[in-house]
């Protein structure tokens, strides 16, 4: 079908929301919006979007749909509420929901449709405001393949990195891994940069110094790509023993100016405990095999499929 002949639904026009759906919009899809507040419509029905009352309003007059909403409490009460999404679904109609949501929400909310024989797929954003004003926004999806490429289109003017990640619920996981990692290391950088600048460093400086390095110069999941996707932590690019000098030293300093340094602190811990496992001639990042043996899992990865991911990484 013409862009003229999709009707998209858009649930949710807060400050990402607003953004995608007027990129919906500017893509040239006719608009059906709700929202709990009314004037967070004002731009997009001044532009000609179609105001419904409810979810399950907008639902009835839409072939696909998509809420962007701030909890999955919020995005299940859009969904299966009284005057939900799921009472006005047409037949063959199509809901992604953008949130970042719990898994188990997810599954549950795909379920319910499935019963009612319509199409529910998760489809986390990552961006931020300024990417989804912009468009350059990842979108992760999980469900129905065959779904996700009939609407592709609707999710290319929503975001210009749109990938199906696996059956449903794995782009949830995939959206909450990525922002965990993302905190985390954000912790971990305050500990660090905190005990640089009181041991006298410039933040500017420091920040121009530490951005040259191996670290600073690699994309932050490219680390993962050698040894702990692969399994292979021998012949070592960088030994474990030289490392956890390194770190012992960085935790020394911080308890020398009293920069509190928990996560560092953990990380000195864990790499201790694998020098005491006779690995200190193995890869630094051999420390990653712990958390394997704490979790019950296995990373190890057929080589040919990492080296695959990583040109595919490069070309994208």
């Amino acid at each position: 079908m013409s862009k003229q002949n999709v009707v998209v639904g858009f649930v949710g026009l807060g400050t990402m929301g607003g953004r995608m759906a007027s990129n919906v919009q500017k893509a040239g899809f006719k608009l059906v919006v709700h929202d709990m507040r009314r004037q967070a419509a004002s731009h997009h029905l001044k532009a000609g979007a179609i105001w419904a009352d409810s979810p399950r309003a907008l639902a009835s007059r839409a072939d696909v749909i998509f809420s962007s909403l701030p909890e999955p409490a919020d995005v299940e009460a859009v969904a299966l509420g009284p005057d939900g999404l799921i009472g006005g679904m047409r037949p063959g109609a199509a809901y992604f929901d953008l949130s970042t949501n719990s898994p188990s929400v997810v599954k549950k909310l795909h379920a319910a449709f499935a019963e009612k024989g319509a199409l529910m797929l998760d489809a986390p954003v990552s961006g931020g405001p300024t990417g989804a004003a912009s468009r350059k926004l990842a979108i992760w999806v999980g469900g129905d393949e065959n779904v996700f490429n009939q609407h592709k289109a609707v999710l290319d003017a929503i975001g210009d990195k749109a990938a199906y990640i696996g059956p449903i619920g794995s782009a949830t996981v995939a959206k909450l891994v990525h922002n965990m990692s993302s905190y985390a290391l954000t912790c971990a950088l305050a500990e660090t940069f905190t005990m640089g600048v009181k041991a006298g460093m410039d933040p500017v400086a420091l920040w121009e110094a530490v951005r040259q390095g191996v670290s600073g110069r690699r994309l932050t999941f490219d680390g993962l790509l050698d040894q702990f996707l692969t399994g292979r932590y021998d012949p070592p690019n960088f030994a474990l023993k030289l490392a956890t000098k390194d770190v012992k030293l960085a935790t020394e300093l911080g308890r020398e100016l009293g920069v509190p340094m928990r996560l560092c602190n953990l990380a000195y811990a864990d790499m201790t405990e694998a020098c005491n496992r006779g690995w200190e001639g193995r890869d630094s990042r051999v420390v990653m095999l712990l958390q394997e043996e704490r979790a019950g899992v296995k990373m190890a990865t057929d080589p040919e499929r990492v080296k695959q991911a990583a040109e595919r990484a490069k070309s994208a």
